[in-house]
């Protein structure tokens, strides 16, 4: 199995997303889109009223790709759910990896230039899919009550460290 390209590769965000303009129109569109990691948007308990809410904010512009965003709803989620269980906070992801990252496999080594087509067809194949985070966009937001407070900051603060852009952490209360 090929290994993932490292992502400082992708990280950066550009104006707007690449796409191929071509005067065919059948090339100007990506053929196939990659599976997403992410299981679930929604966990807890939907249905309930808390007292506080919690944004994890993006500080810069970036891009998370998906499996990130499944690793940091993993390790917030099992903090949340083996301490106050499964009905005693509601996290949602708020952010979908539309952005399809593209790579041109080239190969390298003897024999090579008989395999590659170089340059000449560079659009690349679907290898990834990222989220196009905005600076002060939500990536997950939490409801919990006042009591587990500390509790939602330190599951928000090991989904920061999952993700590759610095994480900030904003408290709002629920007026009722």
């Amino acid at each position: 199995m090929a290994r993932l390209r490292k992502f400082c590769a992708y990280r950066k965000l550009e104006k707007r997303p690449y796409t191929r303009i071509s005067k065919y129109r059948e090339k100007s569109y990506i053929k196939a889109t990659p599976n997403l990691t992410i299981v679930k948007f929604d966990m807890g308990n939907a249905t309930k009223e808390f007292d506080c809410s919690l944004e994890l904010k993006s500080r810069i512009d970036c891009q998370i790709r998906h499996n990130a965003l499944e690793s940091a709803r993993q390790s917030s989620n099992r903090l949340l759910e083996n301490t106050l269980g499964k009905s005693g906070y509601y996290m949602r992801i708020k952010t979908y990896p539309f952005h399809i990252l593209r790579e041109n496999p080239l190969a390298a080594g003897a024999g090579a230039d008989r395999m590659s087509t170089g340059m000449q067809h560079a659009f690349g194949n679907p290898i990834s899919s990222a989220a196009r985070i905005k600076k002060g966009q939500t990536i997950v937001m939490l409801k919990v009550n006042k009591a587990n407070i500390d509790l939602g900051k330190t599951a928000l603060k090991r989904a920061g460290a999952k993700l590759p852009c610095g994480c900030m952490i904003v408290i709002n209360e629920v007026k009722k």
